[in-house]
């Protein structure tokens, strides 16, 4: 609850957050981001052994929507308009598929291998910009995916070991993430992340109503405050997630993503007795080094492209 209240507060130069630096509260935000996902990746893996994944999804984004709903109030009618309409419904779609599939992986193996194998969401994604939105990049950044690649090798170690078929599905999320994202990039240029929030969630819940109908089982009165928890646990994360981007710089919140692993490792061993082993401590720290330096390059590029569009319009071109 102080998490779901920290998102609505108002940090303008009057709000209670004003005397902190924008890195600061961009880097508290982070922090409050990856703590929640953490815990609510540990509670779906949890409740999926006793429920269907399907249902989960369709759990969480319909008590997600109901969360979001305090902030929609806030923000006024303008958040729930959208100039996009097909593009927030196919991205509905490609996100659904992607949460599906990443939750059905949680329930086959342990949180923190599946974490550690998500990193590679950032490089996805900049492949597919360069694929779909002709974005330029370095031969640094190239570099730099392909040695995030080479972590998910580590991981995976095909040829010494069989490959799960959760990991396959975590790869395959990801995979989605990296499309939905690309989705985002370009609804982001003209909507307000609320209103991409919102509508993600409508879809969500809209597109995961047959699934789950497919599995459904009445869930008991804790499972019910089990899946009550995910959906707001994941409203929570992703906004405060928004709100450290607002206030900060990628380059500055990105670091603490780590973290996730760290968290999910040392919970899924709490509960499950589960651990990663050394290799994917190992492939999860080049992928993720090698996502945190894709942000610092594109954070920079996009910097000298303001720079220079200034100094042009300074100098009347």
């Amino acid at each position: 609850m102080i998490l779901y209240s920290a998102v609505m507060i108002d940090t303008t130069p009057s709000g209670p957050l004003s005397g902190l630096s924008g890195n600061l509260r961009g880097i508290l935000f982070m922090f409050g981001s990856v703590m929640v996902i953490s815990i609510m990746h540990v509670t779906v893996r949890y409740v999926s052994a006793e429920l269907h994944p399907f249902e989960i999804v369709f759990m969480r984004s319909f008590f997600g929507l109901i969360a979001i709903v305090p902030i929609l109030a806030r923000q006024g009618r303008g958040a729930m308009r959208t100039g996009r309409p097909g593009l927030q419904a196919v991205r509905g779609m490609i996100g659904i598929c992607a949460l599906s599939t990443w939750f059905y992986s949680l329930s086959l193996m342990p949180v923190g291998d599946a974490t550690a194998l998500s990193f590679t969401a950032v490089i996805f994604t900049t492949i597919g910009a360069i694929v779909v939105l002709k974005e330029r990049v370095g031969i640094r950044r190239w570099m730099a995916i392909f040695i995030g690649l080479s972590g998910t090798l580590i991981i995976l170690r095909p040829g010494l070991q069989v490959v799960a078929p959760g990991a396959l599905l975590v790869l395959v999320s990801t995979v989605l993430w990296a499309t939905s994202l690309i989705c985002v990039k370009v609804l982001t240029r003209t909507e307000s992340s609320v209103t991409v929030v919102f509508y993600s969630l409508i879809y969500f819940t809209v597109f995961s109503v047959i699934p789950a109908a497919m599995v459904w089982q009445w869930p008991t009165a804790p499972q019910l405050g089990w899946l009550v928890m995910i959906g707001v646990l994941s409203t929570v994360g992703h906004l405060c997630l928004t709100q450290a981007l607002k206030e900060a710089e990628a380059g500055v919140v990105m670091p603490m993503d780590y973290l996730r692993l760290i968290w999910t490792a040392g919970i899924g061993f709490l509960v499950f007795g589960e651990f990663p082993d050394l290799w994917t401590w190992v492939g999860g720290g080049v992928i993720f080094a090698s996502t945190l330096y894709i942000t610092y390059r594109e954070a920079r590029t996009k910097k000298a492209v303001v720079a220079g569009e200034t100094l042009r319009a300074r100098d009347g071109h």
